[in-house]
């Protein structure tokens, strides 16, 4: 297949986070799979309407593989996400896009919001044109998503907790946030991640700054590099790609969510001025309000995604630095498939149509902190009564695309 490339940046024209001139439902930017062996990478970017830095990204990035296609090692294809709202540059229109990735919505059940919303037509798009590419894979699948925030502050990377996300990530010099996605219903990366793919999110910075775009296009060539599909000697100026980054990073490098401020309708939810990404915060300080008060932090941390938009599901998140010995602590034990069995001690039992979650009663298993959970890759948590659910991805630590017969 050879590239596709859809409005490609004139001369001249202002690089922003406004509406973008793309058209409702065409999604595929650019496709360079002449290469059927090999692995995938598929880029997305503009899951948020708002977010059109990533498009943007990958419109450039569209031209400059094309003198490099026949040297590709594998496949990529560069995806727009929320087209319709990219076209109005409006977060969404009528639901969440990067909330709407659940089973409900994607099973025969979702047939309603899938034909009478505008996210609907947008899902089902996306999942059509993504299912195209994991069915013909035939090797590993690397996805990288690309946002960008309301707030300044330094660039990151979201990492759903699996050992081979992780060991994709720790390639990038930048910031890791592990746990995010599993603080949150209906992403993209969570559902892709469990379909087999080596998922990364990328928060590339400011909504409309001219930086996000370049950050955006210097995570995109590495994660080429990284995926095995184009050789670092063939990147144009690869050592100033990877440098850009690494003038992001810092100490304490790998960090988890610990905890997450929602917002719902009607909350007038209203951030205090002059939060950026990581700024420390103070267990009891207040960092925002809504129409019951103010809201303090409930531990002391750094602050992440303050929210300074008028649309949005998630008021501010803590988060922590991880000790690199935990990290390698749960690579041994999730190695040895000790999550397999963890649902034998007392008070855990497996959910029975799910492998991947577990039933724990707090009542009985109140001796089981929540950071053994969190080592064994069971992050996500909810509670179902005095019940408490953990689930864990799928795939932790094997690929479901990578050939096994040695051709």
């Amino acid at each position: 297949m050879s590239a596709a490339a859809i409005c490609p940046i004139t001369a001249g024209e202002t690089r922003s986070a406004t509406a973008l001139h793309i058209e409702a439902g065409e999604h595929l930017i650019a496709a360079y799979a002449a290469r059927s062996s090999g692995p995938t990478l598929i880029v997305i970017a503009g899951m948020h309407g708002n977010e059109g830095a990533g498009v943007r990204a990958l419109q450039q990035l569209a031209f400059l593989l094309q003198p490099l296609q026949d040297q590709l090692l594998g496949r990529v294809y560069l995806i727009a996400g929320n087209t319709r709202a990219l076209r109005k540059g409006v977060r969404f229109i009528d639901h969440d896009l990067n909330r709407a990735w659940t089973s409900a919505n994607l099973d025969s059940s979702g047939r309603s919001f899938r034909e009478r919303s505008v996210e609907g037509h947008e899902l089902t798009e996306i999942d059509q044109l993504i299912d195209q590419i994991l069915v013909t894979a035939q090797d590993e699948v690397y996805i990288l998503d690309l946002h960008s925030t309301s707030a300044g502050g330094r660039p990151f990377a979201t990492v759903g907790d699996t050992i081979r996300n992780r060991r994709f990530a720790q390639k990038f010099p930048v910031r890791l946030l592990l746990g995010i996605e599993e603080q949150l219903d209906g992403t993209m990366l969570e559902y892709l991640n469990n379909a087999g793919a080596v998922t990364l999110g990328f928060e590339g910075g400011r909504h409309g700054s001219p930086s996000t775009i370049d950050n955006h296009v210097a995570m995109t060539w590495l994660a080429l590099v990284h995926a095995d599909v184009l050789s670092a000697d063939l990147v144009p100026d690869y050592d100033h790609q990877k440098r850009r980054l690494e003038a992001w990073s810092t100490a304490g490098r790998i960090l988890e969510v610990r905890y997450r401020e929602p917002v719902m309708p009607g909350d007038g939810f209203v951030m205090d001025q002059g939060f950026t990404n990581f700024d420390p915060v103070d267990s009891g300080q207040i960092v925002a309000r809504n129409n019951r008060g103010p809201i303090s932090a409930p531990e002391s941390g750094m602050i992440l995604m303050p929210l300074y938009q008028k649309l949005g599901e998630d008021g501010f998140f803590i988060i922590r630095t991880v000790a690199p010995f935990w990290l390698w602590l749960s690579g041994v034990v999730r190695n040895l498939r000790l999550p397999a069995v963890v649902h034998m001690l007392p008070g855990v039992s497996r959910c029975p149509d799910h492998p991947e979650t577990l039933l724990v009663n707090t009542h009985i298993a109140r001796f089981l902190p929540l950071q053994v959970f969190h080592l064994l890759g069971f992050r996500k948590r909810r509670w179902s009564g005095n019940r408490l659910v953990v689930s864990r991805r799928r795939h932790d630590t094997d690929s479901p695309f990578k050939r096994t017969d040695g051709r």
